[in-house]
């Protein structure tokens, strides 16, 4: 599609006017290609879309469906057209309507749909998902495209994206979901090849640093600040002595003057300090957010206190800390809107009913990103670089002083990794492009125990095995996850029903038959992941089990390095995964004879700013122990602004000396775990955000050139990787290996020519 078109009259010599009486221009009628229907205008390939030729196309899986008129469920009107179908009879929750759509779709070829839906027989929501089940050569998968609540009073949209990367027999859509005997209604179904959007223009950021808030510091009273329901507020000023640790850190001087806000008489949550700031707030900025608290009077022991922003109906977490009466906290967030809002509210809320709190120096201020990149270039010099001579000796090598020489580093030696699935690296051009662009591979699924086990007995390792086989052939190192997953709901469901020993057998029968099978092959273990967010075997089978499984898996394979893995640690958004519980944590099992040997950060993020991260890794760092960002992925619909918080979370971690990897959580469209996080679009185009990180590791290899000197070397500082030299001798360019380690601030290589 052409992005304008000028249609103009011309023709008449120069000097001859034109009079124009009207102009029409209308599209002509073209026939709809063969098995293309549409909806509203919308081209859809499914057959018999909206159910006017009866049932036709349509079956029913695993149960029976039925057309219907409004007149029927209590005259439930159709969205679109005069039907809707609904699938009754329904004794599984993967019972539904379906339609067999092979040889209307083809690989590697983005689709996306869209369809009303609702459900009858119950008054709760629940989820209907649109799921494909896909007859691949030799194996089969059921790929999740879309799912949304559904109720029984409104018509809700499915609404998704997919692509086929390997090569089919056969594909079936159906819509499933809810629980047996609650029926599915379906208004219409619309399924086209994606849609092409030009991406958004890079949004115009014009003020950092300064704090939107008014009256921060309190110095009028409570001018600007309103209290948020019936809670009352008042100013005081605190002790020297309580602020003593907050003024050790001299940034913070200028804004800490003593005074805070008391809200008192909270009879909800939500209560507290509030201040509207709807028109000083840009779309597609990174607002960073600090403030701090405490929590006391009224109750006991620590509770959880937000900033919050009341964003016309939704709710935005800025920041969270558990807190109590005895000090001040530090709460630390960020957010961005990314659609114009009517109204946004800034408060702090949290504590329970009857529990005070005190509010001091709250601000919220654009980050100045580029201000902080040029610190990190700095940074990332001293701790990715180091200083390197080259020797030349040989029979060739008096007679090169003085030559010239090219330097060229071919790979840095920090691991950037991607997850990767089975059924994707099917697609050429992907994988293409993670063998490219990745030295580390991390399996989404095919490691998990639900995924190797999903019936008891049943254990089969086929598809981690050929992925396995796929990262070797192309010398990729591969990260383990993960053994065990702490969380309930990520637990199989026959795994669920076991306790006391039994439990304890499989969790050994897991452990033996996983470590036994790959050992040595898995530089890593994630061995049981989320445990800030999970406690399903510990509560099954006791406080030591966490250290057990670290244990028995150091005894199976030796080798692998074994981690923990837990998510919000980075970003000050979840006071149940601060970096002091994980610390903590770690702490514990170390004490309990666990060999942790690595820290996973996942970093799902979401609004990334710069020092909270890095704060986050120093705290993390005081253990000494590797830190690893097991599962990057950032999310915006422009791609700008993807790439601008890519850029920061790679920077933070590449210039932070304990952080020895980052991992993405995938970078292919249609293939993520968050939309609107992938580098590269569906159709194979490297987006901006993938090209800003091939840009950033470009940046990290080191290239110089240069004479070599009358001793026969030649001094440069480089990143730590694998090099080329090419020097030019009287009898021709000679082209030589070598490799920079980082164990020492000076390396001395010498090269034979």
């Amino acid at each position: 599609m052409p992005k304008s078109v000028v249609f103009y009259l011309e023709g008449p010599p120069a000097g001859a006017d034109l009079i124009i009486d009207s102009v029409t221009i209308a599209r002509s009628e073209q026939k709809q290609p063969k098995e293309v229907k549409s909806i509203s205008g919308v081209e859809t390939i499914i057959k018999n879309p909206q159910f006017a030729e009866g049932l036709s196309n349509w079956s029913g899986r695993g149960c029976n469906i039925c057309r219907h008129e409004f007149t029927a469920y209590g005259n439930v009107k159709p969205v679109n057209g005069s039907y809707f179908a609904s699938a009754t009879g329904r004794v599984h929750s993967w019972n539904g309507i379906q339609q067999d759509i092979t040889g209307r779709v083809q690989r590697k070829v983005s689709y996306e749909i869209s369809s009303p839906v609702r459900i009858f027989g119950s008054a709760n929501e629940t989820e209907v998902r649109a799921t494909l089940w896909v007859q691949e050569y030799g194996r089969e998968q059921y790929l999740c495209i879309s799912k949304n609540q559904a109720s029984d009073k409104r018509w809700t949209h499915l609404k998704g994206k997919f692509i086929l990367h390997a090569p089919f027999s056969k594909v079936v859509l159906f819509i499933e979901g809810p629980p047996a005997g609650i029926d599915i209604l379906v208004d219409g179904l619309v399924l086209s090849p994606a849609r092409k959007l030009d991406a958004a223009p890079r949004p115009k950021i014009d003020l950092y640093g300064a704090n939107i808030m008014q009256n921060s510091a309190c110095s009028r009273g409570l001018a600007g600040w309103s209290p948020m329901g019936s809670c009352r507020l008042s100013i005081h000023t605190e002790s020297p002595h309580m602020l003593s640790s907050i003024l050790k850190d001299p940034s913070n001087q200028k804004h800490i003057s003593g005074r805070y806000i008391l809200a008192t008489n909270r009879t909800d949550v939500w209560m507290g300090p509030s201040q509207v700031i709807t028109d000083k707030l840009k779309l597609h900025t990174t607002y960073r957010v600090s403030a701090w608290v405490r929590a006391g009077s009224g109750g006991h022991g620590r509770h959880h206190v937000n900033v919050c922003l009341g964003v016309d109906d939704q709710w935005v977490n800025g920041g969270q800390i558990e807190a109590d009466g005895d000090q001040w906290y530090e709460i630390k967030g960020a957010f961005k809107l990314e659609k114009k809002p009517s109204k946004v509210i800034a408060y702090v809320q949290g504590p329970p009913p009857g529990v005070d709190i005190r509010v001091m120096g709250l601000q919220i201020y654009p980050v100045d990103r580029k201000a902080r990149f040029e610190y990190l270039k700095d940074k990332s010099d001293k701790v990715r670089k180091r200083d390197i001579v080259l020797k030349f000796q040989g029979l060739d090598a008096a007679n090169v002083f003085g030559s010239a020489l090219r330097i060229q580093q071919s790979e840095n030696s920090f691991a950037f990794g991607s997850c990767i699935n089975r059924s994707n690296i099917e697609n050429e051009d992907l994988a293409d492009f993670f063998v490219k662009n990745f030295n580390w591979a991390v399996f989404e699924n095919e490691l998990k125990w639900y995924w190797t086990e999903a019936e008891q007995g049943k254990i089969n390792y086929k598809d981690s095995d050929e992925l396995l086989k796929f990262c070797q052939k192309h010398n990729k190192q591969v990260r383990g996850h993960c053994l065990f997953w702490e969380v309930e709901d990520s637990v199989q469901p026959w795994l669920r029903s076991l306790h006391g020993h039994h439990l304890m057998a499989a969790v050994q029968g897991r452990l033996q038959s996983l470590l036994s099978r790959y050992k040595g092959q898995f530089k890593h273990h994630d061995v049981n992941n989320e445990m800030l967010h999970g406690s399903f075997y510990q509560d099954r089978l006791g406080t030591d089990i966490r250290a057990h499984m670290f244990r028995e898996a150091h005894k199976l394979d030796p080798s692998a390095v074994l981690f923990v893995n837990d998510y919000n640690v980075e970003d000050g958004c979840d006071s149940k995964s601060t970096p002091e519980k994980f610390v903590e944590q770690i702490v514990d099992l170390q004490e309990r004879g666990a060999p942790v040997g690595g820290i996973g950060v996942q970093g799902h993020i979401s609004h990334p700013v710069g020092d909270i991260i890095c704060d986050s890794l120093d705290k993390l760092a005081i253990l000494g122990l590797p830190i690893w960002i097991t599962e990057l992925d950032v999310s915006a619909e422009n791609e700008h602004i993807r790439a601008d918080d890519l850029e920061v979370c790679l920077r933070e971690c590449f210039a932070h000396a304990a952080v020895e990897g980052v991992v993405l959580w995938g970078f292919w469209e249609t293939f993520m775990f968050r939309n609107h996080a992938h580098l590269v679009d569906a159709d194979g185009t490297i987006n901006e955000t993938g090209k800003r990180y091939l840009a950033l590791k470009q940046e990290w290899l080191t290239k110089t050139d240069g004479d070599i000197d009358h001793h026969g070397e030649f001094k440069f500082r480089g990143y730590h990787g694998s090099y080329t030299v090419e020097v030019a001798t009287p009898s021709g360019k000679v082209t030589r290996s070598f490799v920079v380690d980082k164990e020492n601030p000076v390396q001395v290589v010498t090269l034979n020519i």
